[in-house]
């Protein structure tokens, strides 16, 4: 069993749900048959419960229950379609920096919201408070959506030229996992 802030997740052959983490959710217990559930849904989110059941030589409605726990204890958090930014006439993306003025972070990220150019917001630490990643046609319409943001506070733009490494979910639990 290993505990990390405030939760606590346990392997078991079993897979049967131990504890609660602080949030009042059920841990599930990512034993081999959950990881390798993961990890066959990692490489195609697509595939049917029958399938599923097939790889890890379980029955589906077992397949099924386990993914069901795997959901309700926020382990499978949800279930995206990826859209390619270029197909869409959207190519260029950049991250926009913003070091809020005074009491301006709430209406910085209000106006994110609003903006459909921005695909991700957090909140960091640093001089620039927060990160934004938009993704637009072209730097004229950089221009547009950056001078949206102008008037609450400094700004720091980066153009991504390319990105070697594309997004990537966390690292599943293996082996060497907690040494």
């Amino acid at each position: 069993m290993r505990e990390k802030a405030g939760s606590t997740v346990a392997t078991a052959p079993n897979g049967r749900t131990r504890s609660q983490d602080c949030s009042g959710r059920a841990q599930v217990i990512l034993d081999e048959v959950n990881v390798a559930l993961l990890r066959a849904l990692l490489a195609d989110p697509r595939l049917a419960i029958a399938e599923l059941a097939r790889r890890v030589e379980l029955s589906g409605p077992a397949v099924a229950d386990r993914l069901h726990r795997l959901e309700a204890a926020g382990v499978i958090a949800g279930y995206r379609l990826e859209l390619s930014p270029a197909a869409l006439g959207r190519p260029l993306a950049a991250y926009v920096r913003i070091r809020p003025g005074p009491g301006q972070v709430g209406a910085i990220i209000e106006l994110a919201e609003r903006t459909p150019h921005v695909v991700e917001c957090h909140r960091v630490t640093g001089e620039e408070n927060l990160l934004l990643k938009v993704q637009v046609a072209d730097t004229d319409e950089l221009t547009e959506v950056l001078d949206l943001f102008f008037a609450l506070g400094q700004i720091t733009t980066s153009i991504v030229q390319r990105s070697p490494i594309p997004p990537r979910g966390v690292p599943l639990p293996d082996e060497s996992w907690g040494r």
